[in-house]
This record gives structure tokens, C-alpha cells and sequence, in this order.
């Protein structure tokens, strides 16, 4: 069994609460590709990506190819929490890591976006994320390669909720379609009804490999941070 000395529960404690979407897409130019087509995983790049990301502290064990339909983590005991998945898809990045899910204190995605933004200052960067215990939490976000980004975070149908950035701008920029937003509710709903998630879906378009089943990344097994282990003690247990 792995070190993960920052734990404070034991491996097998249960987990409260279950991930809607959990991922991150990192997209490189050119930004006009079918996920289709995408070339497979490479694993060892994989690695590399698990190893850079703002909630590892380390990589201990490779675990394995597993299906982007399995991206949104199956947390049943503490010990789930300790594994992430990434890809390299050629100029496609990948990521599904349940720190990334938050209760509205810490915006732990835009975090993780950010330090992906100064590695790859020329990628379009979209993420969601949603946490379900007793309510609701997602988080979600744009970023284009000119640094025009939306960021929208908080509990759905509730408040607070908060919006960055214009959406409407950014699907200008991607030339998303006038009726999708309409479909959204942008012009309507109020923010916190918005299933920002499916705006995410819209600024990958064709390039969104998560819903398709061949697709694949590598499992690992991590240590995560002191403080992103603390969080998600704080996040996944009761009592």
C-alpha cells in the first residue's frame, strides 16, 4: 500500500457524496480537431502531465488504461481519492482528479487552470466540475488563447453563485451558434440555472473527447498535496 502520510482517516473509511463531471481538456492548436480521430494515449506523457498538476504532490503507481466513461470518479472508500487520470492525445490533454471538486471555499479548477495556462499559453483551457452531497456544487470554466476566460461557480439554483468573464463574448470568439445559448437560457435564466457545463461542451465542440467510450486514459495512483488532501477530507466525510 502506498505512503499517503497526509491522510488522517483510514484507507477504507467511506466516502460521502458522488462526482458529476470531473474533467479538464486542455486543447492545443490546431483547434479545429474530431475527437474521433484522435491518436492514443500516451501513457509515459501521461505521467509527466499527472505529475505537474497543482494537486500532486506525487506519482506512485501507474495503474492502468482506463476509458474516458470512467473519468468521473467512483468514490467508495478514502483510498479512491487517491487516484487521477490523464491523457495525451497528440496535442489533446486530459485530466479527472476528485481534488478538483469543491464546496464553494477554495475554486480549486481555476486554480488548476491557471497553472496550466502558464505551461500552455497558447491552449484553449475548459473544465467541469460538479459535487453532489445534499446539494449541489460545479464549478466550470473557459479560457481562450487570448486570455479571454469565463469562470462560473457556486450552487446550482441557489446562491451564492458567481459568473466571471461574458459568455456571450466568448461564444462569439468560438463561433457557437445564437440558438445554443437560447437553449442555454443565457439570455433568460438566471445564472444559477444555467447548466454551465453544457457552455463548456459547447466551446469544445467536435474536439470533446470525454463521451467517447474508446477513448482512453492511464490511471494513477497519487499523494496528493497536504492542503489538497485536507480539503477532501474536509469535502467526502462527515464526522
Amino acid at each position: 500500500m502506498s505512503d499517503n502520510s497526509y491522510w488522517t482517516l483510514p484507507p477504507d473509511r467511506l466516502v460521502r457524496g458522488s462526482m458529476g463531471h470531473c474533467n479538464i481538456t486542455v486543447l492545443l492548436p490546431p483547434f479545429d480537431v474530431d475527437a474521433r480521430t484522435l491518436p492514443a494515449n500516451d501513457p509515459a506523457r501521461a505521467a509527466e502531465l499527472a505529475a505537474t498538476l497543482n494537486t500532486v504532490e506525487e506519482v506512485l503507481e501507474e495503474i492502468g488504461p482506463r476509458s474516458v466513461h470512467d473519468s468521473v470518479p467512483y468514490l467508495y472508500a478514502r483510498t479512491d481519492l487517491e487516484i487521477v487520470q490523464t491523457a495525451v492525445w497528440g496535442h489533446v490533454l486530459g485530466i479527472s482528479d476528485p481534488a478538483l471538486a469543491d464546496s464553494g471555499n477554495d475554486l480549486p479548477l481555476l486554480s488548476e487552470a491557471r497553472g496550466l495556462r502558464e505551461r500552455y499559453p497558447d491552449a484553449r483551457i475548459v473544465g467541469r466540475v460538479g459535487f453532489h452531497c445534499g446539494a449541489a456544487h460545479t464549478e466550470d470554466i473557459v479560457w481562450l488563447p487570448d486570455g479571454a476566460m469565463f469562470h462560473a461557480a457556486g450552487w446550482p439554483g441557489d446562491e451564492p453563485f458567481e459568473v466571471t468573464g461574458d459568455p456571450g463574448a466568448i461564444a462569439s470568439a468560438l463561433g457557437i451558434p445564437a440558438e445554443a445559448l437560447e437553449d442555454l437560457g443565457l439570455d433568460e435564466e438566471d445564472p444559477a440555472d444555467i447548466e454551465w457545463a453544457d457552455f463548456a461542451a459547447l466551446a469544445l465542440g467536435e474536439a470533446d473527447p470525454w463521451g467517447i467510450e474508446r477513448i482512453q486514459t492511464t490511471a494513477f495512483r497519487v499523494r496528493h498535496t497536504e492542503f489538497a488532501t485536507s480539503t477532501m477530507e474536509e469535502l467526502y466525510f462527515t464526522g
